[in-house]
């Protein structure tokens, strides 16, 4: 059995049954909607969100772990004598990889014999683009890989990971503050879908389709076929806010394909994700080789 233990955050967007799977340590980021905080995916689902939200009517706010939080996240597995490998939200889209760095080096400066026992990899990407270098650091940690060739390997497939999503509305963007009053009032009269794509570890409008939310999916999935031949066949994911119905609509364009990848995955997004891009939004995910 390997000494190694690899952990993550929530925006990593894995069900129970895969982190059980595969044997994944999860430490919750925060939501909060009127003032009261929430652990994703512990205390609150999207679903849930979306309802209280509502209810309460008011934007849901997304945190960070704290720096108290990794402390004590890390200590527990270091204390049994475990090395850990560490990858997360990528360092470009939210202040847990710093909060993580920091704890490192409390850690070390407290006990020197924790030197050198965690290593952080920077996932540059968010939800299950997370997870699939997630899975990769997993199949190598089953093979009996060190922990410093894990954390290579997982810092080699993060270059690698194509993470896109396209978004049905525009409001949790515009609330959150990423989309202008003007922007939002001409998206919505077009009806503009953005499509979104991490690239060089920050979220970017990849492109933008007017028209029904499915014809913006189709753009998604030609990409993704049209990428096919260059892409590693280890894992896919589809993830979605909510968006079943749109989650079938891909499976079933994509059946074929998806059938020439060893595991292909249906995930749903947590809190912290839903909380920036709103109901409905959806991505498929892969590793280029």
């Amino acid at each position: 059995m390997s000494n190694v233990v690899i952990l993550t955050d929530s925006t990593c967007d894995l069900s129970q049954e895969l982190l059980k799977e595969y044997d994944i340590h999860v430490l919750p980021l925060y939501v909060t909607i009127n003032g009261k905080s929430y652990k994703d995916f512990v205390e609150l689902t999207a679903k849930d969100m979306y309802e209280l939200a509502e209810k309460e009517n008011a934007h849901p706010k997304t945190s960070a772990a704290s720096v108290q939080d990794y402390y004590d996240f890390f200590s527990q597995f270091l204390k049994e004598g475990k090395e850990i490998v560490y990858c997360g939200i990528g360092k470009n889209l939210s202040s847990s990889y710093q909060n993580a760095f920091l704890v490192i080096n409390m850690l070390e400066e407290n006990h020197p014999e924790y030197t050198g026992k965690v290593h952080l990899v920077d996932s540059m990407s968010l939800s299950t683009g997370i997870a699939l270098t997630l899975l990769k650091m997993c199949k190598a940690r089953d093979e009996g890989k060190t922990a410093i060739e894990i954390a290579k390997i997982g810092e080699e497939v993060s270059q690698k990971v194509v993470a896109q999503f396209c978004v049905e509305g525009l409001d949790y963007i515009h609330k959150g503050g990423r989309c202008s009053n003007s922007a939002k009032f001409f998206g919505t009269l077009l009806s503009i879908k953005p499509m979104l794509k991490v690239e060089g570890g920050k979220l970017n409008v990849w492109k933008k389709s007017i028209g029904s939310f499915k014809k913006a999916l189709n753009i998604m999935i030609d990409e993704f076929k049209q990428s096919l031949p260059n892409l590693d066949k280890d894992f896919i994911f589809v993830t979605h806010s909510e968006g079943d119905e749109y989650a079938k609509y891909i499976w079933d364009k994509i059946s074929e394909e998806s059938k020439e990848f060893a595991n292909a995955y249906e995930t749903k997004a947590g809190c912290v994700i839903s909380g920036h891009c709103g109901k409905n939004t959806i991505g498929i995910l892969y590793i280029e080789k």
